[in-house]
């Protein structure tokens, strides 16, 4: 952790924060007010490579003075704390006014990339917004979250990301109590469907089109020289999140709570909760257990994506202007969906060009895994080794599947695909190997850091962390964080508090 704190040089912890592009929306859009302290905390994790992105300068402050900042005790003079306001729809009913009920932005920063990303505390304490909770977050949730933000950067997934945890040991209650923690995370922005779904159905269109030309000032400029700006920005949204669905589909993950305030106007993946990445496949899996009809599954996610995209539109409505402007607009959804999802399974297959087999060749190895129920992120790593002819490495791929014999004709005709194309093998196998991870955050390996944490050990993390900054790399020394679950994960549980 001394690195963390000593690792850069001439930066007054400070000169991190601006005020926030958020705050100068009008007074009706959030709340001042500070973080809850958080008693006695310490640091558990950080990210040094986003520590080094945003040039966080710890080397004029003890670590005790950072980590007082980063759990909200302590106020920089140039943070501008607030809360904001949205409303949404949760699991397609309308649930009225909802906001950061968990959520503190402590204000802008600028990395040095020149990119700016709010900077928000996550388990800070109550808000107006908290709807009689209390405000925090657990260490096993925040643990999650920070291990999975920074897992889906590094599969090139958009995201927001993760800074660090402090804990504390301060018990909160959920299903049983738990000690509290902050985890720092960072976005672009945190502006969401919702946003846009308050005003609209508080009838206030004046402030809905003050949310709509500061989103496009800052984060779609180029919508403002359109005809209609409006349906532009919605086309664009559309578009983002089309791919971010093609996205999450192609490595397996599941959000496992895809209500609209937790759908981010720029496309990137927000508010970790009780996600999942998929193991032995089936389509029709649920990863949050509060979901009882399975509204979230991981075959459900792009229609989901696609119809709170309509909820936007309905909330949209009065600014675009007509309901045929506004249909156009999301009309884009499907073929944006299925470009994205193409594209990246050509890439998880080893084509370098499409071919009109390849919609049902894929679709059948989709079929075999469900039906074996074979892991998924190992079928397409081993099937990535393989060789362009039958070759000794088949059996690794084979282990995995019940119906060997299925997936001997199948191959078969996958190496038939292969040779329309001349593919040569080391070539494929390389692509292959940067599309197709190695490491994905299981629950197990998660559960696992999360209870040694819980003992105050919080090396399990940092290994973590670091073998999932680098999926694709076959990393043999962690070759162990690759292996099927044990048998006890089937038991893990993951609900909307997680």
């Amino acid at each position: 952790m001394s690195s963390f704190i000593n690792a850069m040089q001439n930066h007054h912890l400070n000169d991190f924060f601006q005020n926030s592009l958020f705050s100068s929306l009008p007074a009706s859009f959030f709340t001042h007010l500070r973080p809850t302290p958080l008693p006695s905390p310490y640091l558990v994790a950080f990210s040094e490579k986003m520590a080094n992105e945003h040039s966080v300068l710890f080397n004029r402050f003890q670590e005790t003075e950072a980590v007082e900042i980063f759990s909200g005790n302590k106020i920089p003079f140039t943070a501008n704390p607030l809360a904001s306001v949205y409303s949404g729809h949760q699991f397609g009913v309308w649930a009225g006014q909802l906001g950061d009920g968990r959520a503190i932005l402590l204000g802008d920063t600028i990395n040095k990339y020149q990119q700016r990303f709010e900077v928000q505390l996550k388990g800070a304490g109550a808000t107006p917004y908290s709807r009689s909770g209390d405000g925090r977050a657990v260490l096993r949730s925040s643990i999650r979250e920070f291990l999975c933000s920074e897992a889906m950067h590094a599969l090139r997934i958009p995201t927001s990301r993760a800074l660090c945890i402090t804990g504390s040991d301060q018990y909160v209650f959920r299903e049983q109590p738990e000690t509290a923690a902050v985890v720092t995370r960072l976005a672009p922005s945190f502006i969401r469907f919702g946003s846009f779904e308050h005003w609209y159905y508080n009838r206030r269109h004046d402030d809905l089109k003050i949310l709509a030309d500061f989103v496009i000032e800052h984060y779609f400029p180029h919508c403002r020289d359109e005809h209609n700006p409006y349906q532009a920005l919605l086309i664009d949204i559309t578009r983002k999140t089309a791919e971010l669905m093609a996205h999450w589909q192609s490595v397996g993950f599941m959000h496992g709570v895809m209500n609209t305030d937790n759908m981010s106007i720029l496309g990137i993946t927000l508010d970790y909760g009780p996600f999942g990445f998929m193991e032995a496949f089936n389509d029709s899996h649920i990863c949050n257990h509060t979901d009882q009809q399975g509204r979230y599954s991981y075959k459900m996610q792009p229609s989901v994506g696609n119809w709170n995209l309509h909820a936007l539109g309905q909330a949209m409505l009065p600014l675009i202007g007509s309901v045929e402007e506004t249909q156009i607009a999301l009309s884009g959804y499907s073929t944006c969906f299925v470009a994205q999802w193409e594209s990246l399974l050509r890439s998880k297959f080893g084509f370098s060009i499409a071919h009109e087999s390849d919609k049902q060749l894929g679709e059948d190895f989709f079929s075999l895994m469900q039906a074996s129920h074979a892991d998924f992120t190992l079928s397409f790593r081993q099937l990535s080794h393989l060789e362009n002819e039958i070759s000794p490495k088949d059996d690794a791929l084979l282990d995995l599947f019940i119906d060997r014999e299925s997936l001997k004709a199948w191959l078969q005709r996958y190496r038939k695909r292969l040779a329309l194309e001349d593919s040569k093998t080391e070539t494929r196998q390389v692509s292959m190997l940067t599309s197709n991870p190695k490491y994905i955050l299981r629950n197990y390996l998660a559960q696992n850091a999360i209870e040694k944490a819980q003992k105050k050990d919080f090396s399990e993390i940092a290994k973590l962390l670091s073998i999932l900054e680098n999926p694709f790399d076959e990393q043999i020394e962690h070759e162990e964080y690759a292996k099927l679950p044990p048998d006890w994960a089937k038991d893990l549980e993951v609900s909307c508090s997680s």
